[in-house]
Order: C-alpha cells, then sequence, then structure tokens
C-alpha cells in the first residue's frame, strides 16, 4: 500500500505523536463541520460527510476510522462535538433513554473513512476519477447505518410501522442530503487527488 497523504505532510518521526498529533486535529476538524448547520428534521444538514471523507483519505483506514471512533468518544463524553453544539448518544427529546436519530450516521463515520481510507491507501489516491468514486462509496457508505438507525428511531419513538418507518427514513434521512453529498464527494476526490500530487513522494 502506498504511504498516506497525512504522513507525506506531517512526516514526524514517532508513530505515537504523529497518530495522536492527527487523530485529536482530525476529529476537531469533524467537531467544527459539524457546527455549520442547516436546519433539518430529524437529521441535520452539516459539512460533516465532507470532512470524514477527507480525513478518512488523508489519514488512511486505521488511523481515519479510529479518528472518526475518537470523535464519537469525545461527544459521547459530553464534549459540544456534534451538530448543533450537541453531546451525548441519546435523544434529549424524549423522556426515556433512547438513542438520537442521527447516532447511526456517526457510526457511520467511522466505516467510510475506514473505507475511503483503504481505498486511498490502495492507489486510488493517484487518481481523479478514483478518488471522486473512492469519496462517493464512502458517503453512501455512512447512510446504511443512518438509514437503519433512523428507520429504528422512528418505529420505537413515534409508533410507525416498519414500511411506514422506512419511508420516512428515507425522505427525512437521504432524500434531502444525496445531491449535497454528491457534491462533497467531487470536493473531497478532488482535494485529496490535488494534495497528493502535489506533494512530495
Amino acid at each position: 500500500m502506498n504511504k498516506t497523504l497525512a504522513l507525506r505532510l506531517l512526516p514526524i518521526q514517532s508513530d505515537i505523536v504523529r497518530n495522536l498529533t492527527l487523530a485529536i486535529a482530525g476529529s476537531l476538524i469533524v467537531a467544527g463541520s459539524a457546527q455549520v448547520t442547516v436546519p433539518f428534521w430529524p437529521v441535520p444538514l452539516t459539512l460533516q460527510t465532507l470532512a470524514v471523507l477527507l480525513v478518512g483519505g488523508a489519514y488512511g483506514a486505521r488511523l481515519g476510522a479510529a479518528t472518526l471512533a475518537l470523535y464519537m468518544f469525545e461527544g459521547a463524553l459530553g464534549l459540544p462535538f456534534f451538530a448543533g453544539g450537541k453531546s451525548g448518544l441519546f435523544d434529549s427529546k424524549l423522556d426515556y433513554l433512547f438513542l438520537s436519530p442521527s447516532m447511526g450516521y456517526v457510526v457511520g463515520f467511522i466505516f467510510a473513512a475506514g473505507i475511503v481510507g483503504w481505498l486511498a491507501q490502495s492507489g486510488w489516491i493517484s487518481s481523479l476519477p478514483r478518488m471522486v468514486i473512492a469519496c462517493a462509496i464512502g458517503a453512501a457508505i455512512i447512510y446504511i447505518p443512518g438509514l437503519l438507525w433512523l428507520g429504528t428511531w422512528f418505529v420505537e419513538t413515534k409508533g410507525m410501522g416498519v414500511a411506514n418507518a422506512a419511508i420516512a427514513a428515507v425522505q427525512n434521512g437521504f432524500l434531502p442530503f444525496v445531491l449535497g453529498d454528491v457534491i462533497k464527494s467531487f470536493i473531497a476526490g478532488f482535494a485529496l487527488f490535488a494534495s497528493w500530487s502535489s506533494s512530495k513522494a
């Protein structure tokens, strides 16, 4: 596998220092992107997908996934890192403990960063079309746990049947975001390819 873009740009000798620095920086970047929001219900529109794709593609599979896991852990601990400055894993609007409707997407971030990072390390980052495709794959992966969880949330909190919950999940958790994620995939793929091409081997 190729070296990662992050290793090219931050050639620190100590793996521990470099990885820790990158993981913290990456989690802060994702947290910052989460605060750029357009209010949608029940899942807000943010720049997180763009940040996740960039972190995964630049960091590689293992560090990319670990960085997004760190981000989720930081938000779970109470840091205001989720969309709109929120924190915690549970839906604060309910009078009982139940995971928030967007938590499936946060889990999806981890898988997306991992697969985009793996594809980038496998050489896709050296080709603009393939890197854009890699980012599109990553963006699509986010929807798998995101929609599965959102459908479950509709069933458990709104009393919907499975079929209606699935329709509601697609209408509220996919259709409003898919065009934006296509655009973000192009932006992330181009940025990663351009950064790789202009960096020293």
